[in-house]
């Protein structure tokens, strides 16, 4: 289930602040460049999807965990660890694009 964007971005800024001593003023700055890199990563996520090519897409999926790490976005770490290790597994039984899906409906309005 998608969280709302205005929700998501105070639960990014929430993490940060705790886990980074971050001021809000800098947040508020970096976040989007925060935001422009999970659309990036979403975008080469689906490049490779779309192209079959499995290894890239697992290693897509691993710069996504990271990022989503880093910004405390810990419900769609699992997507993301799941296409990392799938892909680079070159596993063909998978629903990449089920999982692809969910990983957006969960990111919402933040990737769209």
């Amino acid at each position: 289930m998608a969280i709302p964007k205005e929700e998501r971005i105070e639960q990014i800024q929430e993490y940060l602040v705790e886990k980074f001593h971050l001021p809000r003023e800098q947040i508020s700055e970096m976040l989007p460049n925060f935001i422009g890199a999970l659309v990036s990563h979403m975008d080469k996520l689906d490049v490779a999807f779309r192209s079959g090519d499995l290894i890239a897409l697992g290693r897509a999926g691993h710069t996504m965990k990271g990022a989503l790490l880093n910004l405390g976005i810990n419900d769609c770490v699992d997507i993301a660890f799941e296409l990392e290790q799938k892909g680079k597994a070159m596993d063909t039984t998978t629903d990449y694009s089920a999982l692809l899906g969910e990983l957006r409906e969960r990111l919402g309005g933040l990737i769209r």
